[in-house]
């Protein structure tokens, strides 16, 4: 008689609450920028992130209009594209953003949060591709948008816990 399989270790990316968990673990609380602006995730699927940032008195740049400043949208922008990266590795490993091309295209309304949404449309062994967008609800009224390159597997150390395995990294193709 065969021996019935072992019941392999549960893969926390698999549960919508525990993928988000893990994932704003890893790229707003690990992060200390990311921290700081208070990013928050709103979703995370193989290929896709997606961010908020709330607007706050302190991240505004012009105090008589009460619009953002453009580096909390940068900051923003650049760690959703880079989650949607990150969502489709097979392992973790460092990559770093290898350039980023943002286009404003009016500015974000005072006292409403923004959405970042992130696409990696494109991986190759050592780059990977980005597309994205900040809006307030609407992605098709956008406030940015962004086009992003990583490069993978550079020097330096995994921001993650190393405490989950590799086979966590690996999201199922349905959320």
């Amino acid at each position: 008689m065969a021996n019935p399989p072992s019941n392999p270790r549960p893969n926390p990316l698999a549960d919508r609450a525990q993928r988000l968990a893990l994932f704003q673990m890893w790229f707003s609380d690990t992060i200390p920028h990311s921290k700081a602006l208070g990013i928050k995730i709103v979703d995370a699927r193989r290929g896709f992130a997606s961010m908020r940032l709330d607007w706050r008195e302190e991240l505004v740049g012009n105090p008589e209009t009460g619009v953002l400043a453009g580096g909390p949208l940068t900051a923003l922008l650049d760690g959703c594209c880079g989650m949607s990266v990150a969502t489709l590795l097979k392992e973790p490993k460092p990559f770093a953003t290898l350039d980023l091309r943002i286009d404003y295209v009016k500015p974000a309304t005072p006292g409403q949060a923004v959405i970042a949404e992130a696409e990696c449309y494109r991986i190759t062994h050592s780059v990977a591709f980005t597309r994205a967008f900040a809006h307030h609800g609407d992605a098709k009224d956008p406030i940015a948008a962004a086009a992003g390159t990583f490069m993978l597997g550079t020097k330096g150390e995994v921001t993650r816990p190393q405490s989950i395995g590799s086979e966590a990294m690996v999201l199922e193709t349905k959320s």
